[in-house]
């Protein structure tokens, strides 16, 4: 099996919906969360994984932007106090662009760790001058390439 990035993401009431679990346009948010914690590297003595090499702040020469995205639900995700496991990995490193994949558990130790969702993202690496795109960097495919695996496979096409 790849190895996987495991972020674990809390949920705040207010991502429930009136049916009392996590809105689907809030999983995008989680996911972006996870993302985030992922690439974007660390400012002010904060601690990020190795995968964090994208610069970040108003002055980047880069900017990561999602070209595309899909969420396949498995399960209504509860509300609970622990954090959601939030496993990561890439199924693709292209010349400008890298597939994100992921798989939303319940949190780390639950018995029986449930899977909620699995969803995949298309991210661009473009210019922040002129928005085209980017050939990734030396650095973000050796920080990347250990977490590289299969794509996600969606059951329900």
């Amino acid at each position: 099996m790849t190895d996987r990035l495991h972020v674990p993401i809390h949920l705040r009431w207010g991502d429930l919906d009136a049916f009392n679990h996590v809105n689907n346009a809030t999983m995008l948010k989680l996911l972006e969360e996870a993302r985030v914690r992922v690439f974007w590297m660390p400012v002010g003595g904060e601690e990020a994984p190795a995968t964090a090499v994208i610069e970040t702040g108003a002055d980047a020469r880069h900017l990561s932007l999602i070209a595309r995205q899909e969420i396949e639900y498995l399960a209504p995700v509860p509300y609970r106090r622990e954090p959601l496991d939030i496993q990561l990995w890439f199924g693709k490193l292209g010349g400008s662009s890298v597939e994100v994949c992921y798989e939303v558990y319940s949190p780390a130790g639950a018995e029986p760790q449930v899977l909620y969702a699995r969803a995949s993202s298309a991210v661009v690496l473009v210019d922040a001058a002129t928005f085209r795109p980017v050939r990734l960097s030396d650095r973000m495919r050796a920080a990347w390439t250990p977490y590289l695996g299969a794509p996600v496979v969606f059951s329900r096409r």
